[in-house]
């Protein structure tokens, strides 16, 4: 007798989709997404944990976690600071919500 596989849509993002509130999920996955944009980027212009402790002005080891996807110690505000070291600009748009409460995306290009 087989186990038959039970299959659930996701949501579109993974930490609301594991349990964390709505809140955090959005706040997590904006973290998320701009910290794999730092990453792709630092591959991009092939960067080294040196190369960024300079432009950074961090240390090399918080360099190697971000390559490493370790950014659980790194704020928003943190990451906009490095996208911005990187010469990416920021924009933050603010919209009515059509539902009772709004909802936080990031959108990279």
């Amino acid at each position: 007798m087989s186990e038959e596989s039970k299959f659930e849509e996701s949501s579109g993002n993974v930490f609301l989709d594991i349990g964390f509130s709505q809140e955090e999920a959005e706040r997590e996955l904006l973290r998320s997404n701009l910290a794999l944009k730092v990453y792709q980027l630092l591959e991009e212009h092939k960067l080294t944990p040196t190369d960024g402790e300079k432009l950074f002005g961090i240390n090399q080891s918080d360099v190697v976690r971000i390559q490493n996807g370790n950014f659980e110690d790194f704020s928003v505000e943190y990451l906009f600071t490095l996208l911005n070291r990187l010469n990416q600009n920021i924009e933050i748009y603010i919209s009515p919500s059509e539902n009772t409460v709004g909802y936080q995306r990031i959108v990279v290009t």
